[in-house]
């Protein structure tokens, strides 16, 4: 993967060294249906609503950022080349393929935890996720570690398939599903709830898949054959099926909120092989009814 010396994205926040902490307020985000979503939260995206929805927007942040050392300044360097990379290819595609404008997201970059606007207090124990309250991505780099020593995921490509599977949240927000789902999942059951959560994150897979096929051509990145079977091999180490079985012996498919390792496979390699954002409707496709 080339990506040393390309253009790096504006669209960004360094909190590293600034705590986020609650702080109790009245009314916080009232009746809004909001959604932390994530590539790999730690827990029922469910319980994480009901969560963002009694801490409200209420946070506070303090402290200045840190000094950084060099291999976090590299990642933060291939971060913004990345981000700089999806902004560039979805600027083009919602052009060519929907007739539309495309708004840029914002990354932010933090330590542990960090405040957010709509959805709560951010932890790095959710994963990397996508706040719609505030159409941002939370990135703590720790994660990237993580990546090959818990997960398996190896290669840098595998932090781009990452940031580019939370840009294709944001591309959820900003054609106007995920507030679709978010209205819809107060009159559903939990295995409802699950299963729009599993379609939701392998939309985000196959958007993730449609950048890849894309940035070689769009952007100052340039991958091969080998970052996209590294991004395939990031996509099925963290399916549902494999982690569950891994922490419990088990799996259990009703409580599944991401979709099977061979799933989240398949749906980013249906993004990279047709290149085209308007054939991933996963809500529609029979096998995940």
């Amino acid at each position: 993967m080339k990506w040393q010396g390309g253009k790096q994205s504006d669209n960004f926040e360094d909190r590293r060294g600034m705590s986020g902490g609650q702080k109790l307020t009245l009314g916080g985000i009232g009746g809004v249906i909001v959604l932390i979503v994530g590539f790999l939260m730690g827990g029922d995206p469910a319980q994480l609503l009901q969560q963002a929805q009694n801490m409200g927007a209420g946070t506070e942040q303090t402290g200045e950022p840190r000094e950084i050392s060099a291999e976090e300044q590299q990642l933060t360097d291939f971060s913004r080349t990345v981000l700089s990379s999806t902004e560039a290819v979805w600027t083009n595609l919602f052009t060519q393929q929907l007739n539309k404008n495309y708004t840029p997201t914002t990354l932010v970059v933090y330590d542990g935890g960090t405040e957010t606007n709509g959805c709560g207090l951010g932890k790095a124990s959710y994963g990397p996720f996508y706040c719609p309250g505030d159409q941002k991505i939370y990135l703590d780099l720790t994660f990237n570690q993580e990546l090959t020593t818990k997960f398996g995921a190896k290669g840098e490509f595998a932090l781009a398939y990452v940031i580019a599977h939370e840009v294709g949240h944001h591309i959820q927000q900003l054609v106007g599903l995920l507030p679709e789902t978010n209205g819809m999942r107060g009159k559903m059951s939990e295995a409802e709830n699950n299963k729009i959560s599993v379609m939701t994150e392998l939309q985000a897979d196959f958007y993730a898949g449609v950048w890849a096929h894309h940035v070689n051509e769009m952007s100052d990145i340039k991958i091969d054959y080998n970052d996209i079977m590294d991004g395939m091999a990031a996509a099925e180490a963290v399916g549902d099926d494999k982690l569950q079985t891994e922490a419990q012996g088990y799996a259990v498919p009703d409580s599944f909120t991401h979709g099977t390792s061979a799933q989240r496979r398949a749906w980013f390699k249906k993004g990279y092989d047709s290149g085209d954002m308007r054939t991933g409707n996963t809500f529609k496709d029979p096998s995940l009814q």
